[in-house]
């Protein structure tokens, strides 16, 4: 069994990364992280190297959390719900697994591009988790 995280780094990025761990335990799953970014003139050099060392980070985290992993960064012109939902076809995973962020009432009309992509694209179940509530 195989387990999609879409990781981003943020809270909401984070809350779907700790869930997908807390599903890959119980399922006795593996996971596949995967970030994505457009690249090209959209994303600068610094945002590129902040993500190489967040997802050095996020190998060193899972590594201590015992799962088994992987984890990709793509950078292949497409938008991250194009790329997660063509790995998750790929790779025939089991479960896919997101962050949402909250949104005010208006942009609650639209779900989320990226978001509502996958769940309306995506073959396999999606698994859409919250970050905790800033106590600011």
């Amino acid at each position: 069994m195989r387990i999609l995280v879409g990781y981003v780094d943020s809270p909401e990025g984070e809350a779907a990364l700790a869930r997908g761990v807390e599903e890959a335990r119980l399922r006795g799953a593996s996971l596949l992280v995967v970030h994505s970014m457009r690249g090209g003139t959209r994303d600068e050099a610094r945002e590129a190297l902040h993500y190489r060392e967040e997802l050095a980070r996020v190998q060193a985290d899972l590594e201590a959390e015992g799962v088994d992993f992987e984890v990709r960064e793509l950078v292949l012109g497409h938008s991250p719900s194009e790329d997660l939902v063509a790995v998750a076809e790929e790779e025939r995973v089991d479960l896919i697994v997101i962050g949402l962020r909250r949104r005010s009432p208006v942009g609650k009309l639209v779900l989320g591009s990226n978001a509502q992509d996958i769940l309306l694209r995506a073959e396999a179940p999606v698994l859409a988790v919250k970050a905790a509530r800033s106590q600011a």
